[in-house]
């Protein structure tokens, strides 16, 4: 029986990184307006299955997908399982498990992720259905008077039970503890707030004896706010982010995949190009980007069966283009 620690290195294996296709139905409903299609059960399993079904990109750049609890329970027209689909790649099915950010009482515009209560029930569904990993994301917004301790605590206290539950279950954690780009912030406040958080994140997974080279560290790297004044360098913004982990993340960990945060699909690959070209990291750094491997390819298929090929084309593309900068071997030139 594959162990959690062997699962995590495969999540974390040389070019290759996860496909974030667990956008909730609220929200993938927002990208299917912006192409005027309707979302439905049918039209989201059409769009997924198309990335899925896409060979080259699954079979050689992505190591794992996770998926929404609709998707993890559907079959594609002829009936075969989509988890069937992804497996048969050689790629991972995971699975978001948190029930989303919610206010956090008597605070200001701060939440926190819910989704504890009967999640030791649920996990053991989701390893029945196929899923070998799982994900719960905690955002941390940053303001003139946030992140407050008791937001960071009360998430990171969170973080640490639901990891803790995933190995109980034989299933591998992601834990992503956002630092939202929203705001006017430098780069140096995400850095300081991104250090505090981590620290925390890591203090509390080993008090409730999470096995750290069992899990997988989903984070945002170290970047300027969308509306600060100024605005870092991709070398600065690499610099930053692993200088800040150096910090904080236990070598243990096999490997940290970066969220995407609203990047732009290549500003998100030449940060972790730059991020990738820093040596004497202890960790594989890679990434798990939901938007950054998928607009254009969402751009592209509008809905329609005749331009599943492209959707499927312009998928694999930014694919082999994240998996080359997880290596460092990115270049402008590449993307024509």
């Amino acid at each position: 029986m594959t162990n959690i620690n062997d699962i995590a290195k495969q999540m974390v294996a040389d070019g290759k990184g996860i496909l974030a296709a667990d956008e909730s139905s609220g929200t993938i409903k927002k990208r299917f307006d912006n192409i005027k299609v309707e979302s439905s059960e049918t039209s989201r399993m059409n769009y997924r299955r198309v990335l899925f079904e896409s060979k080259e990109a699954m079979e050689n750049y992505i190591s794992g997908v996770i998926l929404f609890d609709e998707t993890i329970r559907q079959c594609n027209k002829d009936g075969e399982k989509l988890v069937d689909i992804i497996k048969r790649s050689g790629s991972l099915p995971g699975i978001k498990v948190d029930m989303g950010a919610k206010m956090l009482s008597k605070m200001n515009n701060e939440t926190v992720t819910e989704g504890l209560d009967g999640l030791r029930e649920r996990l053991s569904e989701y390893s029945s259905l196929g899923a070998k990993f799982a994900k719960w994301r905690a955002v941390i917004a940053i303001g003139e008077y946030n992140p407050s301790p008791l937001c960071i605590n009360v998430n990171s206290h969170a973080l640490a039970r639901y990891a803790s539950l995933c190995q109980e279950a034989g299933i591998v954690p992601i834990v992503e503890p956002e630092i939202l780009m929203d705001g006017s912030h430098d780069i140096q406040k995400c850095y300081d707030v991104t250090k505090e958080t981590l620290l925390k994140v890591f203090d509390d997974l080993i008090a409730h004896k999470v096995d750290l080279k069992g899990i997988c560290l989903k984070p945002n790297m170290v970047i300027d706010g969308t509306k600060a004044s100024n605005k870092s360098s991709s070398k600065e913004i690499a610099e930053m982010t692993v200088k800040c982990f150096k910090e904080s993340v236990p070598t243990e960990v096999p490997g940290i995949v970066f969220l995407s945060g609203g990047q732009s699909e290549t500003d998100a690959t030449e940060n972790l190009n730059e991020i990738n070209k820093i040596e004497n990291t202890p960790w594989k750094l890679s990434f798990s980007y939901g938007r950054a491997l998928q607009s254009s390819a969402l751009g592209v298929w509008r809905g329609k069966s005749e331009n599943e090929g492209q959707c499927s084309k312009a998928f694999t593309h930014r694919a082999k283009m994240n998996s080359l900068a997880s290596k460092g071997h990115w270049s402008k030139d590449k993307e024509i």
